[in-house]
């Protein structure tokens, strides 16, 4: 057991005791400043988990989710606690200070949390500068989104401009078109509407590949509240546009898992183990529609290493974990990757 794996259960009770968000804020800090001070090292050792996706060489198949480090401060120390892979972000064209506080909340009870964040970040540029510095071996994917007061008949403007930044320093780009937090972002699913956004990106995309020599795979993050209907046509769009890959899923606004519960009626998305069924439901459905050499990273109610187990054997090429950290810490990493290797997934 590792140090860090040790010093997480002493500290959990005291951040516990925190509000959720300034815990996240002191979290975060203290990784940066834990790496920077040596006392970081991986878990576990994964060489014969390393794999190939997307043209990518992931350590491992085991990924931090978008949500976790919004301002790409904390890359090195997450890989070095041996993630294979880090999703920054989301990140926005113009820094924003996302949604009014308190906007986080926990529910131990279920292993989960509801979150209205909106989006809050530094702007994709401090995020690009940062990244350019960065030392880790892990795959870094930095996730995209359009500012709250950009009207969606422009969003493709933001998401461009984000692609164009994020470019020379992304190992690949997520379009986050699923986020509850952000007014009228998940009109962004409409079978319409994303034709014309990833018709636009990938469009850019060839673009950047010639200017920069490379290839920075993109991806689409989508919800789990959609029905059959709009998961057909996302899928066939998604086809139809050559996507690189697809992230299932972000959080729901779906309340039955935690009926009763006294943050019930919290605006905001819900994750961590109340999404892992619907979640799982909508990852299955996108591999059954998605062409097969299109990747699905599965995310959403993970808290052990059997629900990542689960996704892999519903599809999924790589999985995140993001709520399941802030219950179980790096023990959670250990067991996931460790559930991994003895099931050869």
């Amino acid at each position: 057991m590792t140090l860090i794996e040790k010093f997480y259960p002493v500290m959990k009770p005291w951040l516990f005791r925190l509000d959720a968000e300034k815990a996240h804020t002191l979290t975060v800090k203290m990784m940066v400043m834990a790496h920077r001070l040596g006392m970081l090292q991986s878990v576990v050792d994964t060489p014969q988990q390393a794999r190939t996706v997307m043209g990518l060489s992931f350590p491992n198949p085991l990924g931090l989710g978008a949500g976790m480090d919004k301002s790409a401060s904390a890359v090195d120390a997450w890989g070095a606690v041996g993630f294979g892979c880090v999703e920054v972000g989301t990140l926005t064209p113009r820094p924003q200070p996302g949604n009014p506080k308190p906007r986080l909340f926990r529910l131990p009870e279920h292993q989960a949390l509801i979150n209205r964040m909106g989006f809050n970040n530094p702007g994709i540029h401090s995020a690009v500068a940062k990244l350019k510095k960065r030392k880790t071996k892990a795959v870094v994917g930095v996730n995209i989104g359009k500012n709250f007061d950009t009207p969606n008949e422009k969003a493709v403007d933001d998401y461009l401009h984000c692609l164009k930044a994020a470019y020379p320093v992304a190992d690949y780009v997520a379009v986050n078109i699923s986020s509850p937090n952000t007014k009228g972002l998940r009109d962004l699913q409409a079978e319409d509407s994303v034709r014309q956004l990833i018709s636009a990106l990938k469009t850019e995309q060839a673009s950047l590949k010639k200017e920069h020599g490379k290839t920075v795979p993109l991806l689409v993050k989508i919800a789990p509240d959609l029905n059959d209907m709009q998961i057909e046509a996302l899928a066939r769009v998604f086809n139809e546009q050559n996507i690189d890959g697809v992230i299932a899923t972000n959080t729901t606004i779906d309340r039955a898992a935690v009926a009763g519960h006294a943050l019930e009626k919290e605006a905001g998305g819900l994750s961590g183990a109340p999404v892992l069924e619907r979640s799982n439901l909508v990852l299955q459905a996108f591999r059954m529609l998605l062409k097969e050499q299109v990747p699905l990273i599965g995310i959403g109610g993970i808290t052990q290493g059997a629900h990542a187990a689960e996704k892999m054997k519903l599809g999924a090429a790589l999985v995140q974990v993001y709520s399941g950290l802030v219950y179980r810490g790096p023990a959670l990493v250990r067991e996931v990757l460790a559930t991994l290797a003895a099931r050869s997934v």
